[in-house]
């Protein structure tokens, strides 16, 4: 009974399970374990950012920039960037790729696989652009570091790439939750910027890896409410005309910000060192004056919430630290750019909101309220993803009677962004000019599957001249398929149905009986049949690898490898153009109830 039991949870039987679209448990346990994962490296991340602060910021404070002394401030960017440059540049260009731009362009490219040079390049740079006064977040890190150790889980294992897919969906929830305890808002950024597509087999797992994450960092530093805030309303509809004027200011100023980030071409043509020294330069400059538009900003986004800062400093936030931010990933900083653009949202919302209780003193919900509402539009604009910035507002603030405004603003943002200024989302926009092939619902459908599920696995090797015993004894199994060996390394295999095989034995059965010394040999390239070119693919492929191999009109087929030493390779099936049409075309025509993936997208 042991040995059936050991025989049943086999690793090798697990990674057969995942091929298929159907395998929620196996996802479900990947998620789990990618979320204690991910847990424990941002408890890490957050741990050497405190250790850091310790050294210079004033109670070891990683966001305590206006205790220390204007110069002093306006130094640290300076050396930021020396740091942050010495290590760049070192590392070829695709070394120097990180954060949710790179993970992106990892999952739609490259099916989820990450490079660990990159890996720790966003440990670096994570916590050097933090600590060093950047304008930058630790959104970023926690996406980069938490989607490539699950990736790299799943690599370990060699599991199938649609899990690859998933685990990166589970670890971008996962470092969001363990981050800023918001697990929803993990959740739907996921699948709403990084997956872009919304599935229940992508949901559960990615709920798991949120949900764990999120608890190992609650049992490290406690329960946090990032946000104290209590008896915010809206108290009057009259407030939503000016929502409205607030989102088409807010989603103008979006489109700024990503037209500038965008202008990293034109500043490509001044070298490295000129460039970081201009963002150390001008970061320092403004940090002199105004020391809250350094780090992440989560301090002065709660004043602004609490409405004790200054119109001032309010300025220099929602225009400063925007301009900033946007500025140094142009030059060629990999910052991250998620916690500016919230904390700028909320002090250009604070500021409309002080003009509108100017215009309506009687009336107006205040600053606070727009506060609020700015942040979640804002984030929604420039990163066209209005659920996850509700999420955010809802877990960030704990507010829930600012949805619905919240929900108005945002919508008037991202469409102000999008369709009067002509701004893509600003991840999209990384990712090959705004081309996402994971957009298309055939490469969606075919991604989230590999070939072991549907290849052809009833299949021989053979040489090409074989003796008529041999054939017969070919077709003992009754194989599909005869893989056919040609004389030299440099010629491609080629497939023949076994039914061709079997048909010209028959035929001349007679023949080969009476006159066996004319049939002692059989050339299976002459007998009739259609031959098949083959060309080889890993038994981890997806079908959209399949998909796009068999764009090659020389071939007809490609045979599945498996193994993962060169001598020990071998042929486990074959997988044709009509099997990857008839799965697609059998998942299209199910009814939604009936869909074995039960896709949304």
């Amino acid at each position: 009974m042991a040995r059936g039991f050991r025989s049943f949870f086999t690793l090798e039987r697990f990674r057969r399970q995942l091929a298929n679209v159907d395998a929620l448990p196996q996802l479900c346990v990947l998620g789990l374990v990618s979320g204690v994962i991910t847990g424990s490296l941002m408890v890490g991340f957050r741990f050497l950012l405190g250790l850091g602060a310790t050294l210079y910021m004033p109670d070891g404070d990683p966001e305590a920039f206006e205790g220390l002394a204007p110069a002093w401030r306006a130094a640290l960017p300076l050396v930021a960037v020396l740091l942050i440059g010495l290590w760049l540049g070192r590392q070829t260009s695709a070394g120097r790729k990180i954060g949710v731009a790179h993970v992106i362009d990892r999952l739609t490219y490259h099916q989820g696989r990450f490079p660990r040079r990159n890996w720790f390049t966003q440990w670096w740079v994570g916590l050097v652009s933090v600590l060093g006064g950047l304008s930058a977040g630790r959104e970023g890190p926690a996406i980069h570091l938490g989607a490539a150790a699950a990736s790299g889980l799943g690599e370990k294992l060699r599991l199938p790439h649609n899990s690859l897919r998933v685990l990166v969906a589970c670890g971008t929830a996962a470092g969001i939750s363990a981050s800023f305890n918001t697990p929803i808002a993990g959740v739907i950024f996921a699948m709403e910027v990084v997956m872009m597509e919304y599935t229940i087999i992508g949901f559960m797992p990615v709920i798991l890896a949120s949900t764990v994450s999120g608890l190992i960092a609650q049992l490290a530093f406690g329960f946090e409410r990032p946000f104290q805030i209590s008896n915010i309303a809206l108290d009057s509809l009259i407030n939503l005309p000016w929502i409205i004027v607030c989102g088409l200011g807010i989603g103008l100023l979006a489109a700024g910000f990503v037209r500038l980030a965008r202008a990293a071409e034109r500043l490509q043509q001044l070298p490295m060192t000129v460039r970081f020294a201009l963002v150390g330069l001008l970061v320092g400059g403004f940090a002199w004056f105004y020391p809250q538009v350094q780090g992440m900003g989560y301090d002065t986004l709660g004043l602004t919430f609490s409405g004790t800062v200054a119109v001032d400093v309010l300025l220099a936030v929602a225009v400063g630290k925007l301009l900033l931010t946007a500025f140094t990933v142009a030059c060629g900083i990999p910052v991250s750019i998620i916690g500016p653009i919230l904390v700028a949202g909320g002090a250009a919302g604070a500021l409309f909101g002080l003009l509108g209780t100017q215009l309506m003193p009687e009336v107006s919900a205040g600053p606070a309220v727009y506060a609020m509402l700015g942040m979640a539009a804002m984030m929604g604009a420039i990163l066209q993803a209005p659920l996850a910035a509700l999420m955010a507002l809802l877990e960030l603030t704990h507010t829930p009677n600012m949805m619905l405004p919240g929900m108005l603003i945002v919508v008037v943002a991202c469409l102000t962004t999008r369709q009067l200024t002509g701004s893509k989302g600003f991840f999209i926009g990384v990712v090959h000019d705004g081309r996402h092939p994971l957009q298309h619902p055939l490469m969606q459908a075919l991604s989230r599957i590999s070939v072991p599920a549907v290849m052809e696995r009833n299949l021989v090797r053979t040489e090409r001249v074989i003796t008529p015993d041999a054939a017969r004894k070919l077709l003992e199994t009754n194989p599909v398929w005869l893989v056919i060996e040609r004389s030299s390394d440099d010629k491609p295999l080629l497939a023949l149905k076994g039914a061709a095989l079997a048909r010209w034995l028959l035929e001349h059965a007679d023949a080969i009986e009476q006159n066996p010394g004319d049939y002692e040999r059989i050339d299976l390239m002459e007998i009739p049949g259609q031959r098949l070119e083959l060309a080889p693919i890993g038994l981890q492929a997806t079908l959209s690898e399949a998909f796009l191999a068999l764009q090659n009109d020389n071939l007809g087929a490609l045979y599945v490898v498996h193994g993962y030493r060169l001598k020990q390779q071998r042929i486990s099936g074959i997988i044709t153009r009509g099997a990857i049409e008839r799965y697609y075309h059998y998942t299209d025509r199910l009814p939604e109830s009936r869909s074995p993936e039960g896709s949304r997208s």
